[in-house]
C-alpha cells in the first residue's frame, strides 16, 4: 500500500478545529450508513427511508455526537490512537446504544423495526473503531503488511516484562521503528504473544536478526545485572545491530517514543560492576549538616563528588575551581539539582588556584570547612610529561599548600583524590601524585587535628581524559579507532561509583591511610574499542572482516605510558569495613626528610631547569627516571 505523503502532511497541518469538524462530519456519515445497513440486515432489502423512519436517522446523529464529544472522541490525536482510545469509543457507544435502544426499541415508531435499536449501535461501534484505525494507519504511516514500509527500522525488544511491554506500546506510534518481536530469558513465556508480537528465546537471536533484518536490539531489562547484560552483548558480537536501552520513564508514559528517545547503550553500562548500595552512615558522617569544600569541583570526578555530597544535605558546599567556565557549569548544575530536590544547602562558587596561598588562606579563614575533598590536579599523562614544572606547582605544592592551611585552620578531614598512576610511576604525572600522597602521609604522622586520607583508583569511564569519549568521536567520524598498543590494559570504574567510594573512604579515615578502591578486573583497551564499535551497530574491520565498517589502528604507546596499571605499591592490602575499599601499606619519609627533598624540587622549579627538576623528583620517586629521555623528545618538538 502506498501512502500519499504530501496529502498526509497537508492534512496534519490543518488547524485543530478543522480536524474536529471533519471527524464529526465523518461520524455523522457513519451514523447514517450504519442505520441504513441495520435496515438492510433486518429487512434483507435496501429501502429508502420514508415517514417516521427518518427519526431513526436523525436520532442516531442527535444522540451520538453529544455523547462522543462528552467522551473526548474528538480530542484524541487520531494518528496516536491506541487501546485507551478504543476503550473510550466502546464506552461512548455503549451509552449511545442504551439511549438509542430505549427510544427505538422500547418506545418505538411506526414503520421502524425495533431490532434496529440493537443492531445499529453495534454497527456504529465497529464503523467508528475501524475509521479511527484506518486514519491512524494513514496519518501515522504504519505498515499493515510486512515489508510495507522500507524506511522503518526493524527492532527486537529484549525483555517481555512490564518495561518491554510499555516500550512496545510507545513504539506502536513510531514511524521510525517496527517491533518484530520480543526476546526473554523466561522459558515459560516462549512461543506466546505479547501485544500481538511473538516472544522468542535468547537462542533464537541469530535467526531473528537475519530473518527479519533486525537493525536494533532494545534492552528493556532495567533490573538485570551487568553480568547478564555483558552476556547478551557477547551474544550479539558479529551482528551489525545497534544496542539501545530504555528512554526515561516519563517519555514511555507519554506513549510516543522515537529513535532519539532511545539512548545508545553506553560502555559504562557494561564495564561498571553491579553497584553496591552505599553505606548511609558513612555517606552522611562527614557531610550532613557540615561545611564541605571540593577543589577541582568542575572536573569529572570533582563535579560528581559535589553531586553526591549535595544529596546528603551539607549545610554549605564550597565549590572551588580555577576554570571560570567549569565553575559556572558545575554551579548551574548543582543549583538546579538543589532546586529540584528542594535542598537547603548553600552552594558557594569560589574561583582560584590551590597553588595560591593567599587565596586559599582567605577562603579557609572565611568559610571554615569541616572536610576538604582535594580533586584539583593535572592528570593528562602526555601533557603533564611535556610540562613538568606546572605539574609540580599544581600537584605537589598546590596539595602541600592547601594541606598546611587545612591544619592551620583546623579542618577536621582532608581527602586527597589520587590515582593508580602514583604506583611505581614511570611518568611525571604519576610521580607528582605519589609525592602529594607522601606529603599527606608525613603530615598525618606529625599531627592529629586534621585527618588526612588518600583514595587511589584507576580510570573513570566518561571522564575528560578517558578513552571512551575519544572512541565515541572516532566511531562517529567513521574511524579509525586509535589504540596505543594491542596489550595495553586499564582498570575502569564509573564516575558515580568512584565518587561514592571516595566519600565513604574519607569517612573511615583515622589519619594517614592510603585507601585503594576495588576496580574489578583490568580491561584490554582494544577489547573496549571492539565493544564500542559493536554497540554502535557497526562491524570491526580486520583480517576476518575486511569489509567491516570501522578499523582499529595501533599508534604506539604515548610518552611515559605504562602497559599495565597497578593499584598497590606493597603487597597484602588490609581490608576495611567496606567490601570495595582496601588500605595499602606504603612507605613514606618523615616530614623533616621529605621537606629537604621538597626544598630541592622548589629550587629547581624556581630555576626553570626541567632536567634538574626531573632529577629532583626522581630522588623521591626513582621509577620516573626512564621518562627523562621521553620528556627531552617532547621538548624538542
Amino acid at each position: 500500500m502506498t501512502i500519499d505523503r504530501p496529502l498526509t502532511n497537508f492534512i496534519l497541518n490543518w488547524p485543530r478545529s478543522a480536524k474536529r469538524a471533519v471527524a464529526i462530519a465523518m461520524d455523522i456519515l457513519l451514523c447514517a450508513i450504519t442505520v441504513a445497513l441495520a435496515y438492510r440486515l433486518r429487512l434483507e432489502v435496501w429501502e429508502f427511508p420514508a415517514g417516521l423512519q427518518w427519526m431513526s436517522y436523525s436520532l442516531a446523529v442527535a444522540i451520538s455526537v453529544p455523547i462522543f464529544i462528552r467522551f473526548g472522541l474528538y480530542r484524541a490525536i487520531f494518528r496516536y490512537v491506541g487501546w485507551d482510545a478504543l476503550m473510550a469509543i466502546a464506552k461512548a457507544c455503549a451509552i449511545y446504544g442504551a439511549c438509542y435502544a430505549t427510544v427505538i426499541t422500547f418506545i418505538g415508531f411506526p414503520g421502524v423495526p425495533r431490532s434496529i435499536g440493537f443492531l445499529q449501535p453495534i454497527l456504529l461501534f465497529v464503523a467508528v473503531s475501524t475509521s479511527r484505525a484506518l486514519v491512524r494507519y494513514w496519518l501515522g504511516g504504519h505498515r499493515m503488511l510486512p515489508g510495507g514500509d522500507e524506511t522503518r527500522r526493524n527492532v527486537v525488544i529484549y525483555g517481555a516484562g512490564a518495561a518491554g511491554r510499555q516500550l512496545a506500546a510507545g513504539l506502536g506510534n513510531s514511524r521510525e521503528m517496527h517491533v518484530v518481536g520480543f526476546i526473554d530469558d523466561d522459558t515459560r513465556i516462549h512461543d506466546s504473544l505479547l501485544l500481538g508480537k511473538p516472544i522468542y528465546s535468547a537462542e533464537s537471536m541469530h535467526w531473528i536478526i537475519h530473518t527479519f533484518g533486525v537493525t536494533d536490539v532494545l534492552l528493556a531489562i532495567p533490573s538485570t545485572s551487568r553480568k547478564r547484560r555483558n552476556e547478551i552483548i557477547e551474544g550479539l558480537r558479529g551482528h551489525a545491530v545497534s544496542v539501545r536501552t530504555l528512554p526515561a520513564l516519563a517519555e514511555l508514559a507519554d506513549g510516543r517514543v522515537t529513535m532519539n528517545d532511545l539512548r545508545p547503550l553506553d560502555i559504562e553500562d557494561l564495564l561498571g560492576r553491579d553497584p553496591v548500595p552505599p553505606d548511609m552512615f558513612l555517606m552522611r558522617q562527614c557531610v550532613t549538616g557540615k561545611t564541605i569544600m571540593v577543589t577541582g569541583a568542575g572536573g569529572s570526578i570533582g563535579s560528581e563528588i559535589c553531586r553526591q555530597l549535595l544529596e546528603y544535605e551539607p549545610t554549605r558546599l564550597l565549590i572551588f575551581e580555577q576554570s571560570e567556565y567549569n565553575l559556572y557549569a558545575v554551579n548551574q548544575s548543582l543549583t538546579a539539582q538543589a532546586a529540584l530536590r528542594e535542598l537547603e544547602t548553600d552552594i558557594v562558587p569560589l574561583l582560584g588556584s590551590v597553588g595560591d596561598p593567599h587565596r586559599m588562606d582567605t577562603v579557609l579563614r572565611r568559610w571554615c570547612p569541616d572536610t576538604i575533598y582535594h580533586a584539583a590536579a593535572y592528570k593528562h599523562v602526555p601533557l603533564v610529561q611535556a610540562n613538568p614544572d606546572e605539574a609540580v606547582r599544581n600537584n605537589i605544592f598546590g596539595t602541600k599548600n592547601i594541606a598546611e592551611l587545612a591544619v592551620r585552620h583546623a579542618v577536621r578531614n582532608f581527602v586527597l583524590i589520587s590515582t593508580d598512576k602514583a604506583v611505581r610511576p614511570p611518568n611525571v604525572m604519576g610521580a607528582t601524585k605519589r609525592i602529594a600522597e607522601m606529603v599527606l602521609q608525613a603530615m598525618a604522622a606529625e599531627q592529629e587535628n586534621t585527618r588526612f586520607a588518600m583514595v587511589r583508583f584507576g580510570n573513570v569511564l566518561g571522564s575528560s581524559g578517558s578513552v571512551v569519549p575519544l572512541f565515541r568521536k572516532q566511531i562517529a567520524a567513521g574511524g579509525p579507532v586509535t589504540v596505543t598498543h594491542p596489550e595495553i590494559t586499564r582498570y575502569f570504574m564509573t564516575i558515580p561509583e568512584a565518587a561514592q567510594l571516595v566519600i565513604q573512604a574519607g569517612a573511615m579515615s583515622v589519619g594517614g591511610e592510603v585507601f585503594v578502591l576495588d576496580m574489578g578486573q583490568p580491561v584490554r583497551i582494544v577489547d573496549l574499542a571492539r565493544r564500542m564499535i559493536d554497540l554502535s551497530g557497526l562491524l570491526v574491520q580486520d583480517e576476518r572482516q575486511p569489509d567491516g565498517d570501522i578499523a582499529i589502528r595501533f599508534v604506539g604507546l604515548r610518552p611515559a605510558e605504562k602497559l599495565y596499571e597497578e593499584l598497590l605499591i606493597g603487597d597484602n592490602p588490609e581490608p576495611t569495613g567496606h567490601m570495595r575499599i582496601m588500605k595499602a601499606r606504603d612507605n613514606f619519609l618523615p616530614l623533616d626528610q621529605l621537606n629537604q627533598h621538597l626544598a630541592a624540587i622548589q629550587r629547581t622549579y624556581d630555576s626553570a631547569d626541567d632536567e634538574a627538576l626531573l632529577e629532583a623528583i626522581a630522588q623521591l620517586v626513582p621509577e620516573v627516571r626512564p621518562a627523562f629521555a621521553q620528556h627531552a623528545d617532547l621538548a624538542t618538538h
